[in-house]
């Protein structure tokens, strides 16, 4: 995604610290969990439907990340309720949102675990008011300062609670699809703010962004509370009923219940002291793999092509508003993010994400090529016309690309490879890191590319997609298919 010129956001930010209690589930009981489905399966409209209103709070904070891009010039030029803002203080607006997401992921999961899922979800009212409040009705820089990090607060609250509400509450057999949807919605909120923030004037722009958790307060507050989050509190009649509501009728609710109920007690009774859990191998290659993808997706440079894909439209000859190449390029970002929902559990996660970093490593190679031919004067501006088109599918492929596999995955293998115990711990703290990346690129990129280079900083980005896809195929085991069990066996080796 791209927020402004001066300032980035984390763009495919959907942390993903869900605990998968039916991985657990199945290796414990492998044969009595493919039994429950033989009785009869689950409806999927009941499980389906809460998990896209508690989305819709990932498409408020896709309308936080996207809200600075379509109105920089706007802000910049001092009209925004005439508050002066020069370059600084507008990569500021863009970096505070980054640093209170960042701050708010591992609070997060300890708010969930008192208060419950969808309370905790619920919560997010407070920020997302607060803090467009503070956009919508600001007289200094310092109100609009405090706006963003309110804001981003919520948004690093969204990535935590979200997916771990639509993962507890999913069915195994429908899982998958359910968990896109988080990812699939921040991407089409930042499209959305590029849309609006185009066609409609920035006070109006403004307050819609503000109106959309609305949407999702007045969706969301009449969806059930996650069954495995009663179950652990002791509330085992209103988790009965929860599930009931999300299974429909005509299915076991009592055979998964005690499914559910027996895992938490075998986790409870198998569960060590942290520091002993994190001395284990199969415990420490999870974590290393876990933060290393987060690593390879922030240094891919998604942020940066897409920050500068007007400016290559504009290079090819094309006289196209930056705005509406923005446009472009997000409309690229969803289509291929629904097309990533759709065939995530068909492709293994290893090949997937090996196939990403290798197209992304080609494409970033491209762009910084003709980088160098552009700034360096290697070549005339009539031959940069007749070559527009390349960097121009460079830009589409790499957004295609990064969206099917390095987007999503990190976040989705953080859950795959890491037992319940320390799963939502050691998922928040990736997003934390991520978040953390998300902020150096934020300040810290333009300075080094007026160092080095803008083509210098595209072979990096190249190279280190390169050095994700050899440490895919040395490190990251296929989770596609493979209960926790089998997983940290093989971690184990």
């Amino acid at each position: 995604m791209s927020q402004d010129r001066d300032s980035l956001l984390e763009n495919d930010i959907a942390p993903s610290t869900s605990t998968d209690y039916f991985d657990t589930i199945e290796s414990i009981h492998p044969v009595q969990s493919s039994n429950v489905d033989e009785i009869s399966p689950p409806a999927k409209l009941p499980q389906i439907w809460p998990a896209f209103t508690a989305s819709l709070s990932a498409l408020s904070a896709g309308m936080v990340l996207g809200w600075t891009s379509p109105i920089l010039d706007y802000l910049t030029s001092g009209k925004y309720n005439d508050i002066p803002i020069d370059k600084n203080q507008m990569g500021w607006i863009g970096s505070f949102a980054t640093l209170g997401a960042m701050a708010m992921c591992i609070p997060t999961g300890f708010i969930c675990d008192l208060i419950g899922r969808k309370y905790g979800l619920l919560l997010l009212m407070v920020p997302f008011i607060g803090g467009w409040s503070l956009i919508i009705w600001a007289s200094n820089i310092l109100a609009l300062y405090f706006g963003r990090l309110i804001t981003g607060m919520a948004v690093g609250a969204c990535c935590v609670g979200t997916p771990l509400y639509n993962g507890e509450i999913a069915h195994h057999s429908i899982r998958g699809a359910v968990g896109s949807f988080f990812q699939l919605m921040i991407v089409t909120g930042i499209f959305l703010a590029y849309v609006f923030g185009e066609y409609l004037s920035p006070e109006k722009f403004t307050k819609l962004c503000a109106f959309v958790p609305f949407i999702f307060l007045l969706l969301f507050a009449f969806q059930p509370e996650s069954p495995s989050f009663l179950i652990k509190k002791g509330e085992y009649e209103a988790a009965k009923k929860s599930l009931s509501k999300l299974r429909g009728t005509g299915y076991d609710v009592e055979t998964e219940f005690k499914y559910i109920e027996g895992c938490l007690k075998e986790s409870s009774q198998t569960m060590t002291s942290l520091c002993n859990t994190f001395t284990q191998r199969p415990i420490i290659k999870a974590v290393i793999i876990s933060f290393a993808l987060m690593f390879f997706q922030q240094f891919s440079g998604i942020n940066v092509v897409i920050l500068y894909s007007s400016d290559i439209f504009k290079s090819t000859g094309i006289n196209l508003n930056a705005n509406v190449a923005t446009i472009i390029v997000g409309s690229v970002q969803v289509l291929a993010t629904l097309s990533a929902s759709l065939i995530i559990e068909k492709t293994g996660r290893k090949q997937l994400i090996f196939i990403s970093l290798s197209a992304v490593a080609i494409n970033t190679a491209i762009l910084a090529i003709y980088f160098s031919v552009k700034i360096r004067g290697h070549s005339s501006s009539e031959v940069l016309k007749d070559i527009g088109f390349i960097p121009i599918g460079a830009v589409c492929l790499f957004v295609v690309a990064f969206s099917l596999g390095l987007g999503p995955i990190p976040w989705m293998i953080c859950s795959e490879l890491l037992p319940t115990e320390v799963r939502s711990m050691v998922g928040s703290a990736a997003g934390t890191f991520n978040w953390f990346l998300a902020f150096i690129m934020t300040k810290c990129y333009l300075s080094f590319s007026n160092i080095i280079g803008y083509d210098s900083v595209f072979y990096i980005f190249t190279a280190v997609s390169v050095a994700g896809a050899i440490f895919v195929v040395i490190m990251l085991p296929e989770t596609k298919g493979k209960n926790i069990s089998q997983v940290q066996e093989e971690l184990s080796r």
